[in-house]
């Protein structure tokens, strides 16, 4: 199973025989996402900036909480919040564990706030980690690292933090590296995860976004 980032909170996971595309965001970001073909997207929250499902052509829609099988792939829609005080300020958001190929991946959307022992248990079996890390909207560096700790997965796929062209007020990655105290290296232009039964140490991953900056 293929793990690509296009930039921002958006991922396209591609199995053998289904693709899902997570948290599509509009140009005026001002990153251009190409047209892309899934068979599911899923939202975790509202905001415009998650939630630009036009990008993706006829694929089923996931916007909240619960559990669904579209395609053969499994999703699990955990309710959270988009801020520390139980959503008092920004809302809710739907962290999901997804499923494709016997391979689990978790993305925590803009989760704002460190995971309650119920949450972390339901997450815990994640091969892979997609974790924001530029604060401001979502978790910061500090938390995302609480996050990772929490959950033990075999990859972490940092998101949502300062990249060129991006609009958005975030911080660079270089905090939440420092935080977590794991290497990574060079960026990659995409993660590639076999289902595994065994031991492992957590590893970072890096990918290179796969979005033009809007001319």
């Amino acid at each position: 199973m293929d793990v690509t980032w296009l930039g921002h909170g958006c991922f396209r996971l591609r199995g053998r025989s289904a693709a899902v595309v997570t948290d599509p965001y509009p140009p005026a970001i001002g990153l251009k996402l190409s047209r892309l073909d899934a068979d599911l997207v899923t939202i975790s929250h509202e905001h415009e900036n998650h939630s630009y499902a036009q990008a993706v052509r006829e694929a089923y829609e996931i916007r909240g909480p619960g559990e669904y099988e579209v395609a053969g792939v499994a999703v699990i829609g955990v309710p959270t919040y988009h801020d520390a005080e139980k959503g008092a300020k920004k809302g809710r958001n739907t962290v999901y564990l997804i499923e494709i190929d016997d391979v689990r991946v978790c993305h925590l959307g803009d989760l704002g706030h460190s995971l309650d022992d119920t949450e972390a248990e339901t997450l815990s079996s994640a091969d892979v980690l997609l974790v924001p890390v530029g604060g401001h909207s979502a978790i910061n560096a500090a938390q995302a690292a609480e996050v990772v700790r929490q959950l033990e997965p075999r990859y972490v796929v940092p998101m949502h933090y300062a990249i060129p062209g991006l609009k958005l007020q975030l911080d660079p990655i270089d905090r939440f590296l420092k935080e977590i105290g794991l290497t990574a290296g060079e960026p990659q232009p995409k993660l590639s995860v076999q289902a595994s039964s065994g031991e492992y140490e957590t590893k970072v991953v890096v990918l290179e976004p796969k979005a033009e900056p809007k001319a």
